[in-house]
């Protein structure tokens, strides 16, 4: 009777192909033909995207989150894996500790002779290259200029051999061209201005640069984060003069600052722009629009008035790329599984992951974090490395965790929490009695924050191992409220509303963490069975 049960479910699930696809938390495919904006509802700020063959890819900031810059895989522009990371942290001691704000700003992703490059600037250690011959596998990093201020870079090899990299200057200065090597690995020149001017487009950034009919094209955004615009530039010499326009503004949509993204054209002939929109604590979100050329331009989006500057859309029909692909969204929930010992692509640290961080082996079917000293301003979590974090996915969604803590110094803490500038988090923490289940509430600010507990749990867990269950609801409106159980069926909600806030030129992150506010390290840890994120 059993296994007859069994049978039945499995084909009930067999017949119903959105069951699974229904069970994600943002589902951007419709099944239908179309699909909805945003693609990815996630962080994955300052996007480019190529194709090459049947494959696209996406590569997009990650500040000061390690392991960083996440490469992304679709089959259609709609439906993404995450496949890679560029690099596992960046060659400099500052990467250590967070460094918010800091780290891989807006790379650019192109493929030449085989090779598949990444160019990216940090604020101030540079410009830098990476490498690969597979997306997928291992990319070789190399530091081209040791410069402060650059941004934004963006390679490109002319038709006659020549290489050139093109890049913006911090605040959204003056689009800058260099010659370069043609392995692309070094500069050959200081650069040249080629195209300034505040007035018409203010806070140039996030070049772009490519080629079609004897024209040269930047694309540019302008306008700042929030309020701007796409911009692009054109002419017949490299070196200008360019001439620019605006192809895809707000107009009467509700995708505010639609722009700074990749230009990409499918097998079928058809172009299509991918960029970001600014959620404020949900970071930076990647939409898809239909381009197109007009009189040697590109209009992005709709153009229902046909000035050739183009609105967003909030839902269209799928690219042709001449086949239809499987539903697919980039990894969320995490049963911990040991793998290859590494916590899976969708988690990222506060800083440069370290060995003595975790353990996916020491307890199979576990991830084991240790309560690592984070004694500034008596355990503020902003300054903690150690926390394992993943983008938001959703507007509206439920994190979940167990985690059994085994603690040895009072202190010492484990938990689940929502991570930006500002931040929440639930927790079982060792007092000098027993485990207390505790909501805390901390922040960033120029003057010392010492987080505060804001609610707490009325009975006490007693001294030793103890198990606890955790829940963060997220809402539409930013806010999150928190509950805990200790039987795995029954939650006690706090009543405390707290809301989300964005990091250093990111989205709030959720996760969870292990941590101790003492100057001494204790040899207390906590084991997390599982960690799921499910449709509110």
């Amino acid at each position: 009777m059993k296994n007859t049960r069994v049978f039945l479910i499995g084909f009930i699930l067999f017949l119903l192909p959105n069951f699974s696809a229904a069970q994600r938390v943002w589902v951007p495919d419709r099944e239908d033909g179309t699909y909805r904006n945003p693609v990815l509802f996630a962080d994955y700020s300052d996007p480019d995207v190529i194709r090459t063959g049947d494959d696209y890819y996406l590569v997009a900031s990650s500040f000061t989150c390690m392991p960083g810059i996440p490469v992304l895989h679709s089959k259609d522009l709609v439906n993404w894996k995450i496949i890679n990371h560029v690099y596992d942290t960046l060659p400099f001691d500052r990467y250590r500790f967070p460094a918010h704000g800091q780290g891989s700003w807006a790379p650019a992703i192109r493929y030449h002779n085989g090779v598949y490059y990444v160019y990216f600037c940090t604020p101030e250690e540079g410009l830098f290259v990476a490498r690969t011959t597979d997306p997928a596998k291992k990319w070789k990093l190399h530091q081209m200029v040791h410069v402060t201020k650059w941004e934004d870079p963006c390679p490109f090899w002319d038709e006659d051999g020549n290489a050139y990299l093109v890049h913006s200057i911090h605040r959204g200065g003056p689009a800058v061209l260099h010659r370069m090597s043609p392995d692309g690995l070094k500069l050959l020149d200081n650069g040249v201005v080629v195209y300034h001017d505040e007035k018409e487009n203010p806070v140039l950034e996030g070049l772009k640069m490519m080629k079609r009919d004897g024209w040269y094209y930047i694309l540019a955004p302008a306008g700042g984060v929030a309020t701007g615009w796409q911009t692009v530039l054109r002419s017949r010499n490299i070196y200008g003069p360019y001439e620019s326009r605006r192809v895809l503004a707000q107009g009467n949509t509700e995708i505010n600052g639609p722009h700074q993204g990749g230009l990409v054209e499918t097998q079928a002939g058809e172009w299509w722009f991918l960029h970001f929109q600014d959620r404020g604590p949900y970071g930076r979100v990647a939409h898809l629009q239909p381009a197109a050329w007009k009189d040697g331009w590109p209009v992005m989006g709709t153009d229902p008035d046909g000035d050739g500057c183009g609105e967003p859309v909030s839902a269209y029909r799928k690219p042709n790329v001449g086949a239809v692909w499987p539903v697919e969204v980039p990894r969320t929930s995490d049963e911990f599984d040991p793998g290859n010992g590494r916590p899976g692509l969708q988690w990222q640290w506060q800083a440069a992951e370290r060995p003595q961080w975790y353990s996916l082996r020491e307890r199979e079917g576990w991830m084991r974090l240790y309560a690592e000293p984070c004694p500034t301003e008596r355990g503020n979590l902003y300054y903690a490395g150690n926390l394992l974090l993943q983008k938001l996915p959703a507007p509206e969604f439920t994190a979940a965790t167990k985690v059994e803590a085994d603690f040895t110094t009072v202190g010492e803490q484990a938990g689940l929490v929502m991570m930006g500038n500002a931040y929440s988090c639930i927790c079982i923490r060792k007092t000098e009695t027993g485990n207390r289940i505790s909501l805390y509430e901390g922040r960033y600010d120029r003057l010392a924050v010492v987080p505060e507990e804001t609610a707490y749990a009325p009975q006490e867990l007693p001294a030793g191992k103890a198990t606890v269950w955790f829940r963060v609801r997220v809402r539409p409106d930013a806010t999150c409220t928190y509950a805990y159980s200790i039987d795995g069926t029954h939650y006690t909600e706090f009543d405390r509303v707290c809301k989300l806030t964005k990091g250093g030129w990111i989205g709030a992150k959720t996760g969870i963490y292990c941590a101790s506010p003492n100057v001494v390290r204790g040899e207390g840890h906590a084991d997390f069975d599982w960690f799921r994120l499910e449709k509110e």
